[in-house]
């Protein structure tokens, strides 16, 4: 399938967590999201309202998208909870929260469904994205664990799953998590690639192996590698 690089903007979440990312650094931001063409801003809960107001009046065509437990999943589910709320009311219409990738190593299925709920539940409006940390899924337990946690996702009411953080050292997104996560819940949950994702070449084959968005820090240098 020929994938022009309209196609492939329309699909990707422009994104910014860096650590040291100010205000000033998310007007450049959306002003870049707009001029590629891209879905939405993915920026950290603290900067959710500069994206929001530099946005303006152009929520129609750009998304403003954050993170909750991020990088870690460690957090406290309640914490995860209202951060993700808080970041609803500053203007995001998007929530990737992380999972406890402990937990789900050990097993603990019920434990990861139910932090995913209590998000759920948090931000009934906004779509949610649950990162599994699929690298670290697949390097230290095996597909299987993988399986369980995006059936996990979906019975916790997920609009998506996510590969990655970006921040993990296991990877990022691969093709084989991704065809695994779309085979679990493709055609019923949406698939978000991200992590690692720096050419054009790479975000097409996430795209051919079941991926329906991606999450790009490098987005124009990606999108310049494809045709039209």
């Amino acid at each position: 399938m020929m994938r022009t690089r309209a196609d492939v903007a329309a699909l990707v979440d422009h994104t910014l967590l860096k650590p040291e990312a100010t205000e000033a650094d998310v007007a450049a931001l959306v002003e870049e999201a707009a001029d590629l063409g891209v879905f939405a801003v993915c920026v950290s809960p603290s900067l959710v309202a500069a994206a929001h107001a530099a946005v303006g009046g152009r929520p129609e065509d750009i998304a403003v998208a954050t993170v909750a437990g991020f990088p870690s999943g460690k957090h406290l589910s309640a914490i995860k909870a209202r951060e993700a709320a808080l970041a609803v009311e500053s203007g995001a219409a998007e929530v990737d929260m992380v999972i406890d990738i402990g937990a789900a190593l050990a097993g603990d299925l019920a434990g990861v469904a139910a932090d995913i709920a209590t998000v759920r539940s948090a931000v009934p409006e906004a779509v949610l994205k649950v990162i599994v940390e699929s690298a670290a899924l697949l390097s230290l337990g095996d597909e299987h664990t993988l399986v369980a946690v995006c059936r996990a996702a979906e019975e916790s009411g997920a609009d998506f799953v996510k590969t990655s953080t970006g921040f993990h050292p296991a990877g990022g997104a691969s093709a084989v998590a991704i065809e695994i996560m779309a085979a679990t819940v493709g055609g019923r949950l949406g698939i978000k690639a991200s992590g690692g994702i720096r050419t054009a070449d790479h975000a097409v084959a996430m795209l051919d192996a079941g991926a329906t968005r991606l999450g790009l820090s490098g987005t124009r240098a990606v999108l310049d590698g494809l045709a039209g």
